[in-house]
């Protein structure tokens, strides 16, 4: 296995450029299936996660072929049937149920593995299945759903912490070929839930709505081939812009959607972050003092839970009492030991961590255990005094495309190797 070895201390100066956004660029690689004519998909991140998807397309007869960032799929022949070997792998490859049910009216496709962050349920998906009209059968770690036809429906797609993305996209790629009109309500307003919606669009489907919590869909006969340029990673922004100011740096961030990330940039900019937007590019750099900020994560167009534990390792560093408070996963605090190791001083008080924050931090080896845990310790890596090994990095290259090579170029002091 690959760790990350960060000599930290360096400001970050310079200029980053944004990848292709990996929670939109799965299901829409999962939307092609809805067509047997060729789709191009560009701006698509070199990530295990997009790897991991084109091999599920492949082993589903699609033929996929991938220059740098430019993705060609075409579903031809598929078949309805997605293995266990593959799907355990991510949990997102679950957004190709919708598809295959609408083209093939039947697919049999493993439950996704559990996730160490927190229940994340599917029957949500299957609940919006069963509406537009399909059996659901589950036995032996399989759902297996058919439909003689499917029809538009009302479905409510609101859950315990809110709406489901991945939810919300399978439900509307599925009642894309259903005879009818089909409203979602309750559905998730995420800007990759907008871009999947775009794209299906282009492929001749009829959405409308997309970006509020009621998404209507009326069903067409067939779809046709499109092109399409996937939106900037708005995650990864916030990665490299709370790195920036972790390390008392400044960086500007090209091909970036400042309008994706209004609730990160408030709270960046109450914690006495510069924040300047130069057209679809962001300067960030720190002002002169950090200060403490309470931050609850929400569904979108709140404080995304995926940028919790990179906005923590910051606040470890500014004056005074932080208080995070996780609103969607129950066990997203599992990187709060592993920054403790390097000094910070974060207690866990239900869903809430108290960060006490304005103490040095200092290099030691940490565990990753999840994607954006991971993130968060090579920021507070990059911010310690001496040497941090962060290991178990495959979590981070499910997210984050050549993040070493982009912090080097930033000034970064960090080196991937083997784990010892």
């Amino acid at each position: 296995m690959e760790s990350f070895l960060i000599r930290g201390g360096a400001p970050l100066h310079g200029e980053v450029t944004i990848s292709g956004s990996k929670n939109a660029a799965l299901p829409i690689m999962a939307a092609t299936l809805l067509t047997a004519e060729p789709c191009l998909i560009r701006g698509v991140p070199d990530l295990s996660d997009t790897r991991f998807m084109a091999e599920i397309l492949r082993s589903l007869g699609a033929e996929v072929k991938r220059e740098r960032g430019t993705l060609a799929v075409r579903a031809k022949k598929i078949k309805g049937y997605a293995d266990y070997e593959l799907v355990r792998k991510m949990r997102g490859s679950i957004c190709v149920a919708g598809p295959l049910l609408s083209r093939l009216h039947k697919t049999r496709i493993s439950l996704p593995g559990g996730c160490v962050i927190g229940a994340r349920p599917i029957n949500l998906h299957l609940k919006g299945f069963e509406a537009l009209g399909a059996r659901i059968d589950i036995q032996g770690g399989y759902v297996d759903a058919s439909a003689k036809k499917l029809v538009g429906a009302s479905v409510f797609l609101g859950g315990r912490a809110g709406s489901t993305v991945l939810g919300t996209a399978n439900v509307m790629m599925a009642a894309t070929l259903a005879d009818g009109v089909t409203v979602i309500e309750s559905a998730a307003c995420e800007p990759e839930v907008v871009d999947l919606a775009n794209f299906l669009n282009a492929m001749g489907a009829n959405i409308s709505g997309a970006g509020s919590p009621t998404i209507t869909i009326t069903g067409v006969k067939t779809l046709h081939s499109a092109e399409h340029e996937i939106i900037p990673d708005r995650i990864e922004t916030a990665t490299f812009a709370i790195a920036a100011a972790a390390t008392d740096g400044e960086v500007t961030i090209n091909n970036c959607r400042a309008d994706h990330l209004r609730a990160v940039l408030d709270k960046l900019g109450d914690a006495g972050i510069s924040i300047r937007q130069r057209g679809e590019a962001l300067v960030v750099r720190r002002g002169q003092n950090l200060r403490a900020v309470d931050v609850t994560t929400l569904p979108y167009s709140g404080f995304p839970t995926d940028v919790q534990a990179q906005m923590m390792a910051l606040l470890a560093l500014a004056p005074g009492i932080s208080i995070i408070t996780e609103r969607i996963f129950e066990s997203r605090f599992m990187h709060v030991s592993e920054l403790a190791r390097l000094g910070a001083d974060i207690e866990i008080e239900g869903p809430s961590a108290i960060v006490k924050g304005g103490r040095p931090l200092s290099g030691a080896p940490v565990m990753a255990s999840d994607l954006r845990a991971s993130a968060a310790l090579v920021i507070a890596g990059l911010a310690a005094k001496g040497t941090t090994q962060v290991n178990r990095i495959y979590h981070l290259d499910r997210g984050y495309e050549k993040m070493d090579v982009k912090l080097r170029k930033l000034g970064a002091r960090i080196q991937r190797v083997e784990e010892k």
